[in-house]
């Protein structure tokens, strides 16, 4: 029996290219979940009066949640359906269907939990891109990696994703950011549940719209979210949920390189104040430690990229299902 596969669309502001899009995308998709995030064009009763395909389902949000709040809602329908694999396709016409056979097939074949696009793959295809985007999603990317734990993927903030619902299953989505954090907030709870993630490469699909994204002001609005994600990344992943030499790295290397630094500023300040040079003694006792620790420090850094997840779990949870299913139904239990 072939296993669902859906597609959810969070709608704001896209009446002029909701019904072109839902009339593009293929026969391979079973169920498209509208979720109108209390669209003021009214997007979902649009699509109720404007399209007839019977796998079209409405959903409306009374009040705005967000791209991610949308999301959720249409994440927790699709779970009600089956299980399957669960595609996000934003509903703005910038993210061609036809890659949708593309996107599932490394979570079909159960190679991954969870497959994004990834728009710079081909260096070809990025003079399309304005130069704005192509420098602020290698600042986001970069802040991604360290939040999420997934050192090997690139452009966090491609919408374009899809989910095993076996994996979804496990994700806690009331906690998932609502706003524009919410494809790297999937990343870190995806990471979590130690879920394999992959990219998906495809072009780059930009009109002569201007671009809303600056650089500065949602670098720092994420930065502060990033860090209290990668903070709780490695206090769970290496301190509650596992203890191992990494652990013993990351805090020695921490506390060497604080104190050289303290240490070496201290007897700096004083050198300044004094016009009396350090002594060569003062001088290693500063830069031994610091030199230490940044190299235990750089040891972790590779043994946190060498521990990213590359084993789909789903196919796990499905062998591990099973025999609960079955002892479930046995009468003998």
């Amino acid at each position: 029996m072939r296993k669902l596969l859906a597609v959810v669309i969070p709608c704001y502001r896209v009446r002029a290219q909701i019904l072109p899009l839902l009339a593009s995308i293929g026969s391979e998709v079973d169920r498209i979940v509208v979720v109108d995030d209390c669209c003021p064009e009214q997007s979902g009763l649009h699509v109720e009066e404007g399209c007839s395909d019977p796998r079209v389902t409405v959903l409306k949000h009374t009040h705005n949640q967000g791209v991610g709040g949308a999301m959720v809602t249409g994440y927790r329908h699709v779970l009600q359906l089956g299980t399957g694999v669960v595609v996000k396709l934003d509903g703005d016409g910038q993210m061609d269907p036809r890659w949708i056979k593309h996107l599932v097939q490394p979570i079909q074949s159960g190679v991954a939990d969870y497959a994004k696009g990834n728009r710079f793959f081909r260096i070809e295809g990025l003079r399309s891109m304005p130069r704005i985007r192509l420098i602020g999603n290698a600042v986001l990317s970069f802040l991604s990696k360290i939040g999420s734990g997934y050192w090997r993927i690139f452009d966090p903030t491609n919408g374009y994703t899809a989910i095993s619902t076996e994996t979804l299953s496990l994700l806690p989505l009331e906690k998932i950011s609502r706003d524009y954090f919410f494809e790297s907030d999937m990343l870190f709870q995806l990471g979590l549940v130690r879920a394999c993630v992959v990219d998906v490469p495809m072009p780059a699909i930009y009109g002569d719209e201007t671009s809303s994204l600056v650089i500065s002001r949602l670098a720092f609005r994420f930065l502060s979210r990033h860090i209290s994600n990668t903070l709780k990344r490695i206090g769970y992943n290496y301190f509650l949920r596992d203890f191992s030499l990494a652990s013993v790295e990351l805090v020695a290397g921490s506390l060497l390189t604080l104190f050289g630094v303290v240490f070496g500023g201290y007897h700096w300040r004083i050198s300044i104040q004094t016009h009396m040079p350090a002594t060569t003694g003062t001088v290693m006792l500063a830069a031994l430690p610091v030199i230490l620790g940044f190299q235990l420090l750089l040891s972790f850094v590779a043994y946190d990229i060498g521990a990213t997840p590359n084993e789909a779990i789903h196919r796990l949870l499905k062998q591990v299902r099973g025999p609960e299913r079955s002892a479930e139904a046995s009468p003998e239990e």
